[in-house]
Order: structure tokens, then sequence, then C-alpha cells
């Protein structure tokens, strides 16, 4: 019986998925495994039988990923599952941002109680929330992972023109990716060629602050730029800057903060992007499919601690091991299950930074003295057999 502790309400789509061998709830104790979607768990204390974590999105800020690390727990994401709900915000965010929608509603609602002048005062006020059609505008869609491909392709759909920039683009979305979308060389082609800029990278110390003044100089006037990524990647003393001096047309974000709120020119959303039933659906489906791949196989797919492993299970046990990547391991493992009479019918190794995973397939019966032979080697993190 697998225990699996939830930290957050967790779609039933998704929790529907474990079998009757899984018991879940936000009360296990000592669980298998944690399915968490934003709840904090850097001051937690994880418990020694827990061997993965699966976040219920794609963001993982709020897992304490090194000593998840140091204790060989996978953790997991799941990329690729609120991406179209982030897409149509974006493609909503776009609409909003040209043609000042929201400035005109809240407008409008100042027109109560007038009475048969409502007419003649919309038809002498509406100029005022003029603005342009996205179609024939260029768009520059900065990372170009699950949402970004989306982005673009569906801009192209609507009749923009679309530049596309990500130095680390990925085999699967480049299948993904319109042949229509022109390929930008560096951020500079983004900048100097887009009248509307969205951003969908990662927040890395090279990332951070990208959208910063040094930057929107370089852009065209009255530039539109979309931030449903991550708050930081824009400077938002820069910003507003940039907005109080027309460079920039309109900023839209899902990242508010207290500077932005009320600011003019600025969409600020309250953190909507993944907020739709069939997003929170299927991030929890691909949630709990990770974990029981690993809890039942071994096989690690999204993880963002530890290499992508996936091999169909060829013998009765499967010996899994997390373990330091350094050199001569492998065949110190190899020799210590030798000696312990083990025929190895199947092996694979990966390593992802300081960390690296091995699976053993073997017709024999695993032993309590063969398993503790192997984790008393100085590099072995976590030994289990399946």
């Amino acid at each position: 019986m697998y225990k699996i502790l939830t930290l957050n309400k967790i779609s039933e789509t998704g929790l529907k998925n474990f079998p009757d061998t899984y018991t879940h709830s936000g009360e296990e104790a000592n669980p298998d495994a944690i399915l968490v979607r934003s709840a904090s768990m850097h001051d937690m204390e994880l418990p020694e039988n827990t061997k993965a974590i699966a976040r219920a999105g794609a963001g993982v800020n709020n897992i304490p990923i090194d000593k998840c690390s140091e204790k060989g727990i996978v953790v997991f994401n799941t990329p690729g599952a609120n991406a179209n709900a982030v897409k149509e915000l974006v493609l909503c965010a776009m609409l909003l941002s040209s043609r000042k929608i929201v400035s005109a509603i809240d407008w409008e609602k100042t027109l109560k109680g007038n009475g048969a002048e409502v007419p003649k005062m919309v038809e002498k006020g509406k100029s005022a929330f003029a603005g342009p059609e996205i179609k024939g505008k260029t768009l520059g869609v900065i990372g170009l992972g699950a949402i970004g491909v989306l982005v673009a392709n569906a801009a192209l759909s609507l009749g923009m023109t679309v530049y596309g920039y990500d130095p680390f683009l990925s085999v699967d979305a480049a299948w993904s990716l319109s042949r229509g979308v022109h390929h930008a060389a560096s951020l500079d082609e983004i900048f100097a060629n887009s009248d509307y800029i969205t951003l969908h990278v990662p927040s890395t110390p090279d990332t951070k602050g990208m959208i910063c003044k040094k930057n929107i100089d370089t852009m065209k006037d009255n530039v539109r730029i979309m931030n449903f990524a991550r708050g930081d990647l824009v400077n938002t003393a820069d910003i507003l800057e940039a907005l109080n001096n027309s460079k920039v047309a309109a900023y839209a974000t899902d990242f508010g903060c207290d500077e932005l709120i009320g600011a003019p020119g600025v969409l600020v959303l309250p953190h909507l992007g993944a907020s739709t039933p069939e997003s929170e659906d299927n991030c929890a489906v691909m949630a709990v499919e990770e974990i029981r791949d690993y809890l039942e196989n071994g096989n690690i797919t999204h993880s963002v601690n530890l290499p992508a492993v996936s091999v169909p299970r060829t013998g009765r046990s499967r010996i899994t091991i997390i373990h330091k990547n350094v050199p001569n391991v492998i065949s110190k493992i190899t020799s210590t299950v030798a000696g312990e009479n083990i025929n190895i019918d199947n092996m694979v190794n990966k390593s992802r930074g300081e960390y690296a995973y091995t699976m053993l397939d073997t017709d024999a019966d695993v032993s309590e003295e063969a398993i503790a032979a192997i984790s008393a080697l100085d590099e072995a993190i976590r030994v289990r057999v399946i």
C-alpha cells in the first residue's frame, strides 16, 4: 500500500487515477510521495519514507530542491499541462492591452443613472478608448517551450507576423512550432521588430530583469509587453518609467505588486494563468501518473532534479539507485551487485549535474543483505527494490 500526502486541494480527476493500492489525504503520516500545488515546503520536515514530490504545475520554487536531492527525493513538475490555459490568457491580454477594454468598461459604469442620455454619452466618449488591431502586427515570443509555441502558433492564425527566440529550443518544441514563425537569432532582433512582446522563460540569473531600461530603449515605440511567466523578468521601476514616457504603450502581467496596481497603462491580473478547471485536472493527472510510474516502476519523467530515465521492465526485480555523479561509481555498483550473486539482465544509467540514477533489472530475488551492501557505498543516496 502506497501513501500519498496532499498538501493542497488536488483535482479529483487526477486523484481517481490512484488504484486501490494507494491511500491519499492531507493527513498521511510518513508518506511515500507528496502531491503539492502552491503550499510552501521550505520549512517542512521531509519524512524519511518520502521518495517523490510532484508539483501539480510547472513552477517548483515552493519546493526545497537541493534538500530533496540530498535525501534522494525525486521532484516532478507537470510542464505543458497548463499550457493552453496560459496561452489563452496571453492572447486575451494582447487584446485587452490593445483595445483599452478594461478602462472602457470601467468608464461605462460611471454612466449609470443617466437614463436616455447614456447612448449619446457613449458616442461622445468612446474615442478615448480606441486601440489598434493585432492583425498585421508583429509579435516577439521569448521562450519557445510548451506555452511559447502555442502562443506563437495561435498568433500566426490571428494574422500576426511572429518572431521566436529560444537558444535552448528542444526537439519536441521544434516539431510543434509552425514553420511560419521567424527564427530570431538574438533578443535584439525581437526587441527591434516587435509591436508586442510576450515572455515565456523561467526566472534565472540570466533572465531576471531582462526587460529593463537598456533593452526597452532598443524596442519600437508604443510596444506592448506581456509577462505571464515570472514577475521578476521585468524591472518594475523601468517599465513604469517607460509607460510614463510612452515608450511602452501597455504592460500586462499575471504578477502584481503594489507599484503596478492602478498604474496607467498596466493591466495586472491576480495570477490567473493556470486557473481553469481543465488546467487543474491536466496537472493533477500528469502528477499522479509521474508518481505512480516512479513508485511502481522506478521510471523518472519530468523531474527537475534528476535525469529522465524510462525503460520497460525486463526482470523479476528492479534495483533503483540515486547516487552521486562521480567517477567509478558504476563499477562499484556492478561489483557490489555481482558480489551478492545477482545477475544483471538490463542496466541504464544517466546523470544530471551532481546526481545520477541507475536502474538494474534482474531475474533474481534481491535480499536485504544485497540492498544493505549497495546502500553502504559512499556514493549511494537512496536504494530501492521494486
